[in-house]
């Protein structure tokens, strides 16, 4: 993995940056690092492809006039090979123009390549991915979407890259819930073989919560038939089996309508670790870092503090000698770093969890059940609002179900083909409706910057204006068409010639497309992809606008345009499919 990749980073912007650091060293005695060389991309309508404002920060450190330091820079800089003679401008920016024959052979070579220029990783990693982690007997609501999305597009980015992803999703079907639903259930007559669907157990699950709440005689018998699961009482177990499984086929039926690659071999609920709960706490007693306070068992991880600064538990068993959610999260990522041998461990979980994770991580941490290279890391999100910024809920005032706020996002995008595209087949129609409205849920999502909320639109995520996943896929169809008018597609080793502006503009953004994975890679932050996937299908309009393909004046020139187009399509497809959005060939 790169040292440094921005957002915008190419390996052109990481060379240029590499060469400005030789350029300090030798004509300033400075040492500065690729960061300080502050290589970005020109503004619309400099004459010059990237920028660099590093002799503005030098100045200050040197005690010099900016335009001295940048002439010094421009003086010493070793660029033939790359760009044509730096030129200095304003108060101190130099300019850098990348050489015609060398922005062609990169061009030449990314077009040739399936991958589009991004390597596989050198050293696998077994990357564990925590993500979704819906509830047993409930149904999936709007809260479950944005783990299931982005960590989805995670587990895409890492196989792609070369790594080896470990999805794992952390159901929860243990504990006081299902002695609660089962006692609910046995009340009502219920018996193993009754046939009830998800909605059924929603509302029996409802039920169950309100007589818990309100009734001590069957909260007394809930708890008791907690004990009987956990001490695997044939009938108990034979009905949460049963919960179990109608909750496997409705989380299934989710996953397949939303497009996710999560499957019941991923799952590992919170029932897989109860074995191995009492292991935990004792490991971390024999250890010395947990002990009793107030009844409970409980780690004090340095560095933690309530409101009065006092130390801040973290309980990992109950005065009444039940466990916690901290012990299963324990048990968990001991589990995933020592038995599945996790290089990186990534819980794809909301931001108001960021404490306790943060917990967790620092007592695995002291245990020693983390190896020196092992890394785990928080991939926070924010919430979904509606249009008036509140919690995207039902009039009612419950979570909106997930199944039919997907649903919607279909029936509006077969809607919009309708009028688009009157003459499609009903089963062509079906297939666009699902591949445009699901894609466009899943990236209005996927856009926004993961750690704040956003405001869910089907209006605005269905638009064939702005950043849209709909926008990407018109673009993208578009080239097909295009590639489909064409009388003989070029051969992949087709020179690619860049005389035009708009051939240039678009020939840059294609190659930092490499660049732009690593960046995904190390932030976690898939909406840097989808910032990059628009700009590059903005950059492709603007080419299409302005140079003719199909028409092109000679044949060399036509060869290189259509790569050129051929070239975009795939990137946007690759990036489309990172995201988990297809990338239909006609709309």
């Amino acid at each position: 993995m790169r040292v440094w990749a921005p957002t915008s980073a190419s390996d052109i912007e990481i060379e240029l940056a590499g060469r400005v650091v030789s350029a300090a060293r030798a004509a300033l005695g400075v040492e500065l690092s690729l960061e300080g060389a502050v290589i970005r991309p020109a503004g619309p309508g400099r004459p010059a492809d990237f920028q660099s404002n590093a002799a503005l920060a030098l100045a200050k450190r040197l005690g010099s006039r900016p335009a001295e330091v940048a002439a010094a820079l421009v003086e010493a800089l070793e660029v033939d090979d790359l760009a044509e003679p730096p030129v200095v401008s304003g108060p101190g920016f130099i300019n850098f123009s990348i050489r015609r024959d060398w922005l062609e052979r990169r061009l030449c070579a990314v077009a040739a390549d399936e991958r589009a220029g991004v390597p596989r990783a050198q050293t696998e990693q077994i990357v564990v991915v925590d993500y979704s982690a819906p509830n047993v007997a409930k149904e999936m609501h709007v809260g479950h979407l944005r783990s299931t999305i982005i960590g989805d597009a995670i587990v895409r980015t890492l196989a792609f890259a070369g790594h080896r992803p470990l999805p794992q999703n952390h159901v929860g079907d243990w504990g006081t819930p299902f002695g609660m639903l089962i006692e609910a259930l046995q009340d009502q007559g219920w018996a193993e073989g009754d046939a009830h669907d998800i909605d059924d157990l929603n509302a029996f699950y409802q039920a169950a919560r309100s007589r818990f709440d309100t009734d001590d005689a069957f909260a007394r018998r809930a708890r008791d038939r907690v004990v009987s699961l956990q001490a695997g009482d044939p009938p108990t177990l034979g009905l949460w089996r049963e919960l179990v499984a109608e909750s496997q086929r409705h989380f299934a039926d989710v996953y397949r309508t939303l497009g996710v690659l999560l499957g019941p071999e991923h799952t590992i609920g919170e029932s897989f670790y109860n074995d191995r709960l009492a292991d935990v706490v004792d490991e971390l007693e024999r250890s010395g870092l947990a002990g009793l306070h107030d009844g409970a068992v409980c780690v004090f991880p340095p560095g933690f503090a309530n409101r009065d600064g006092q130390p801040l538990p973290l309980i990992i068993r109950k005065r009444d000698g039940g466990y916690t959610y901290a012990t299963t999260d324990l048990a968990a990522i001991r589990y995933r770093a020592q038995e599945l041998g996790a290089d990186r461990i990534i819980y794809v979980v909301g931001a108001p969890q960021r404490q306790h994770l943060e917990m967790i991580f620092a007592t695995a941490g002291l245990a020693g059940w983390l190896g020196d290279d092992t890394t785990v890391e928080h991939v926070a999100f924010g919430s979904v609002l509606d249009e008036n910024h509140k919690m995207l809920r039902t009039r009612a005032g419950v979570a909106v179900k997930l199944g039919d706020l997907l649903g919607e996002a279909v029936t509006r995008a077969a809607a919009i083909l309708d009028d688009r595209s009157p003459d499609l087949a009903p089963a062509e129609r079906d297939d666009l409706a699902a591949a445009v409205g699901i894609g466009a849920v899943k990236y209005a999502d996927l856009a926004a910057d993961r750690e704040k909320d956003y405001v869910f639109s089907l209006d605005r995520m269905l638009s064939l204006d702005g950043n849209t996943s709909v926008y990407l896929q018109y673009a993208n169809a578009r080239i097909h068409s295009v590639l489909a008018r064409a009388v003989e597609l070029p051969d992949p080793a087709t020179p690619i010639l860049v005389g035009e502006p708009a051939e240039r503009v678009l020939g840059l953004k294609l190659l930092a497309f490499p660049a732009v994975i690593d960046s995904v890679l190390e932030s976690m932050d898939p909406h840097r992809l989808c910032t990059y996937l628009y700009a590059t299908a903005v950059a492709f309009s603007g080419f299409y606008e302005t140079c003719p393909i199909l028409t092109a004046d000679d044949a060399p020139t036509k060869a290189s345009r259509l790569a050129l187009a051929r070239t975009t399509s795939r990137i946007l497809t690759l990036g489309l499919g990172l995201l988990g959005i297809e990338a239909p060939q006609r709309l």
